[in-house]
C-alpha cells in the first residue's frame, strides 16, 4: 500500500481507511492478531483485513458491515491526527492547480504542520518529483518524517527541521514551486526566491488574516516576482433530494368529441430530483496568494 501507488490487496502494515459512514471514517495500521473496535462490532485484522482487497465490505462481530477504503491523500485529510490546523480539499484543489504541480515537479514546503497538503503534492508530483518541507517544531517534523515513510512515500519528500525565515528550504535553485503556510510568511519570500529555478516558477502563501496578506504581497513585490494575486475559496455543497410535486390537470388533449377512457386523477403526482443550497455553509478559512517568479 502507498498513498501514490494503488495496490490490490490488502497487507500487513498497511494503512486502511475504516469507512462507516459518510460522517464517519477511521484509518487503522494492519497488523496480524490486532483488532479494531467500532459500533458494529469487532474487525479482526488477521481474518477480516489481511487479504482482503480494498473496498470489501466486511462483516463486524455484531452484525454490522463497514467498507475499508485504499487510503488517499483526501480521505487521509479527513482522518488525519491533528497536530496542527490544516488545509482541506476545497484549498487543496487549487493549490495543486495554481502552482502547475505535475509529476517529476520539485516543491518547497514550510511548515509541514500534520501533513494534510504534503500528502497532496506527493500523489501530484510522483513518480519522480520530490518535495522539501520544512517544520519548525521538532516533534512535528519526526512525527510527519515517520507517517511519510509509514505510507511509504518517504523517498519522494525530505523533511527538514528548521526555521525556514532564518535558514531557508536547505536547497537553492531547484523548486519549481513554493508554498508557505507559516505566521509571518514575507520574512521567508527571499528564501522562496533562492529556492527556486533560475527559469522561474510559482509561490503561494496561505495566510488566515488580511494583514498578513498585504504584507506578504509587498515582499513579493519587493523581490521581482510578477503576476500576483489573491483569492479566497467557499464551497457550497447542494443538498440533492427527491420530492414530489402534484401532477396538474390541464384537461383531455383529445378533441372534444373524442372522449377519453383514462381520466387524470385529481391527486396524480410525480417524483422529481432537485437540489437546495445549504442553510448554513463553512465560511473563511484563508487566503491564498500566488505570484511567479520571472525567469533571470
Amino acid at each position: 500500500m502507498s498513498f501514490v501507488e494503488y495496490s490490490e490487496f490488502i497487507q500487513e502494515g498497511d494503512i486502511a481507511i475504516i469507512f462507516l459512514g459518510h460522517d464517519s471514517m477511521m484509518p487503522v495500521k494492519v497488523q496480524q492478531g490486532a483488532q479494531t473496535q467500532t459500533r458494529y462490532g469487532v474487525i479482526r485484522h488477521s481474518k477480516d483485513l489481511i487479504g482482503q482487497r480494498f473496498g470489501t465490505k466486511v462483516t463486524c462481530s455484531k452484525g454490522g458491515w463497514v467498507y475499508v477504503l485504499h487510503p488517499t491523500p483526501e480521505l487521509w485529510t479527513l482522518n488525519l491526527p491533528h497536530r496542527t490546523q490544516i488545509l482541506y480539499t476545497t484549498d487543496i484543489a487549487n493549490i495543486t492547480m495554481m502552482l502547475e504541480l505535475k509529476p517529476g515537479s520539485v516543491v518547497c514546503e514550510s511548515g509541514t504542520g500534520s501533513g494534510s497538503l504534503s500528502h497532496a503534492i506527493l500523489r501530484t508530483i510522483a513518480p519522480t518529483g520530490h518535495l522539501h518541507t520544512v517544520e519548525f517544531h521538532q516533534q512535528r517534523a519526526e512525527k510527519a518524517a515517520e507517517e511519510f515513510r509509514e505510507h511509504r512515500v518517504g523517498h519522494l519528500v525530505t523533511v527538514r527541521n528548521q526555521d525556514v525565515c532564518k535558514e531557508g528550504f536547505g536547497v537553492t535553485g531547484v523548486a519549481d514551486a513554493v508554498f508557505l503556510d507559516i505566521p509571518s510568511p514575507w520574512e521567508a519570500v527571499k528564501h522562496a526566491k533562492n529556492a527556486m529555478k533560475r527559469q522561474g516558477g510559482r509561490v503561494c502563501s496561505f495566510s488566515p488574516c488580511i494583514e498578513q496578506v498585504q504584507k506578504t504581497v509587498e515582499a513579493l513585490a519587493d523581490e521581482g516576482f510578477q503576476e500576483i494575486s489573491t483569492l479566497e475559496v467557499l464551497l457550497r455543497v447542494h443538498d440533492v433530494r427527491t420530492i414530489t410535486l402534484p401532477l396538474p390537470d390541464f384537461g383531455s388533449d383529445q378533441p372534444l368529441e373524442t372522449p377519453t377512457d383514462t381520466p387524470v386523477p385529481s391527486n396524480a403526482s410525480v417524483l422529481c430530483k432537485t437540489t437546495t443550497p445549504p442553510r448554513d455553509m463553512a465560511g473563511h478559512t484563508g487566503y491564498l496568494t500566488f505570484a511567479t517568479k520571472p525567469s533571470v
